[in-house]
């Protein structure tokens, strides 16, 4: 069984500063944890962390976005590549702004991904809908006529009301707009699988939560962070969680676990 965990820390030497992420791989164990905005390059980043290999893209501009992926030394035999940006290097803002890290592992290809908030002007939804997300999805196909993808990472839009708390406030708001929305919907009807959604239908769980007004406190929170995963994995696809309790970031992780 293979457990893969994705987080959004907000900065990774902030949620080391905390003990956080210290206590999160003590307590967790992931076999593979995918980090976004990291806001750290690796020479910035004084702690070591035992037992796993760390795949890094960080952000040319210093304290910003970038993503990085850790791997259990164990598993290291069945990784025979990493980092194959330039392959989306067609998008103007994924390579300098470190927002997609890929490894190719024996049986998928593995893609973090923090895909660029429209900003609460919407001066990045035209980016969003033209731009990065049919680019975005174009790359994930390509990389699935070789074999099956798992995407994972802060995906900036949450896709139903059922994924917001309060839905009929912020139709209008970054990371609810129609055409963020019909991002996500988009890479569904293109056969990818919103695994935690496909295994828990019914259910009203978030991964971010504003700093403002006690929203973690009272649970006024979005869905946001996602696993998506090749059909043809569906079968091998055991769970997808949510921990809401694991704190050091605005967001939480998230989790699947796959009979590889």
């Amino acid at each position: 069984m293979l457990k893969i965990f994705s987080w959004n820390v907000n900065g990774l030497r902030a949620v080391i500063n905390k003990g956080a992420l210290q206590k999160f791989l003590e307590e967790y164990k992931p076999d593979i944890l995918c980090l976004q905005e990291i806001k750290a390059k690796p020479e910035q980043v004084d702690y070591k962390l035992p037992g796993y290999k760390v795949f890094w893209n960080p952000a040319k501009r210093a304290g910003y976005s970038g993503t990085a992926i850790l791997v259990r030394n164990e598993l290291l035999s069945s990784l025979f590549s990493a980092d194959l940006n330039d392959q989306f290097s067609e998008n103007s803002i994924a390579v300098p702004e470190g927002r997609i890290l890929t490894l190719d592992l024996d049986k998928f290809y593995l893609v973090n991904v923090y895909v660029p908030n429209a900003k609460p002007d919407l001066s990045r939804l035209k980016l969003r809908e033209k731009e990065w997300d049919p680019e975005f999805l174009k790359y994930l196909k390509e990389l699935e006529k070789e074999k099956p993808v798992v995407v994972c990472g802060d995906f900036n839009a949450a896709h139903e009301e059922i994924d917001i708390a309060r839905p009929k406030t912020n139709h209008h708001s970054a990371g609810f707009t129609d055409e963020e929305r019909q991002g996500i919907t988009n890479y569904i009807n293109a056969g990818l699988i919103d695994t935690f959604r496909s295994l828990n239908p019914d259910s009203v769980r978030y991964t971010w939560w504003s700093h403002w007004g006690k929203a973690r406190e009272n649970n006024v929170g979005w869905r946001i962070d996602y696993f998506f995963v090749s059909k043809s994995l569906k079968p091998s696809l055991k769970s997808a969680e949510i921990y809401e309790k694991v704190m050091g970031s605005d967001h939480c992780p998230i989790s699947i676990e796959l009979e590889i």
